[in-house]
């Protein structure tokens, strides 16, 4: 079976979905965002025109994690951005050398073990959440940072450029990164698939394809007093949530908007992070340090401090 398909992003830019499916594209693979939270520019409205239209998604996630929990909170985002959208694919994924790179950044060597903990965990949740897990992975990735079986377990979306299939075991093949497909401008990615998704996902009862909108399982609160200077993205890097799911929590629509004095639901057994802090007025570099057991320098080198006595209440800085 090859089923007929192509993946984008924002850099795609505003795209004529209509003229995509006139072209006999079968599914689209779209990025729904990156890291922390972060989502694709386009990615609700291309999420929505390819409701509207009736072409088929999956969606795929970018790995910038850190931890095996950071990319749990990874899997968290993602579930986050794409409730409310219908997803006949999988949620896939993303691991590649910009990963390694950005742990590098921060002082994380990516190891085999490491990388494969990130799919374990990213994969596990967006499971438990009752979707369809997916990794994405090239040749020189699998053999240096994966075991054989890991494509065993979770379905493998394989990027290998060339015209001829090399016959490695995965469920979606993304052949090139040079096509070219009506109402798209520029260069676009194209992929195959290998199997019905849309069928096994169906059968199986997941993506919640049964015309309800997913909602988060049921889980008690704490809460959080804002104080003045705190942002809600900063509020949930303390906590190790996201400011989506904190602004769904609180029925925030304007998560740029809150006020000293607000009392706010954080999900219950989110802890202050040692990994980020939000600088309260009267705070110091050293005092900061003092707390989480570390070093003045080291701050100064994770954050890119040029000046210790110079910082900013309000503002977020990873700890570790």
């Amino acid at each position: 079976m090859s089923i007929k398909g192509l993946d984008v992003s924002e850099f795609q830019g505003i795209i004529d979905w209509d003229q995509v499916k006139a072209a006999g594209y079968q599914f689209a693979m779209i990025r729904a965002g990156y890291g922390f939270g972060t989502l694709d520019k386009q990615f609700q409205r291309n999420a929505a025109e390819c409701n509207r239209v009736g072409l088929p998604i999956g969606v795929y996630w970018f790995c910038y994690a850190l931890t095996p929990e950071t990319a749990r909170q990874e899997a968290d985002g993602c579930i986050n951005a794409i409730s409310g959208y219908r997803l006949d694919y999988p949620i896939c994924y993303d691991i590649e050398q910009a990963t390694i790179n950005y742990a590098a950044e921060y002082g994380v060597t990516v190891t085999k073990n490491l990388a494969t903990q990130f799919v374990q965990n990213f994969c596990s949740r967006i499971e438990a959440r009752g979707y369809f897990a997916m990794f994405y992975s090239n040749r020189n990735f699998l053999n240096q940072y994966f075991p054989e079986d890991l494509s065993q377990r979770y379905a493998l979306w394989y990027a290998y450029y060339n015209s001829q299939f090399d016959n490695t075991r995965c469920g979606m093949w993304q052949y090139t990164n040079q096509g070219n497909v009506p109402g798209i401008s520029g260069n676009v990615d194209l992929d195959e698939s290998f199997e019905d998704y849309p069928s096994i996902i169906r059968k199986a009862g997941l993506n919640h394809l049964n015309g309800s909108i997913p909602k988060p399982p049921a889980q008690n609160y704490i809460t959080y007093v804002v104080q003045p200077g705190d942002t809600l993205s900063g509020i949930a890097a303390r906590y190790g949530t996201t400011y989506q799911t904190l602004a769904a929590l609180n029925q925030l629509s304007n998560p740029n908007l809150i006020y000293p004095g607000q009392t706010i639901r954080i999900p219950e057994g989110g802890a202050p992070s040692a990994r980020y802090y939000t600088i309260q007025p009267g705070d110091t570099l050293s005092g900061i340090a003092a707390r989480f057991g570390t070093t003045v320098g080291a701050l100064q080198r994770l954050n890119g401090i040029t000046d210790p006595n110079l910082i900013y209440a309000g503002s977020t800085i990873r700890i570790s």
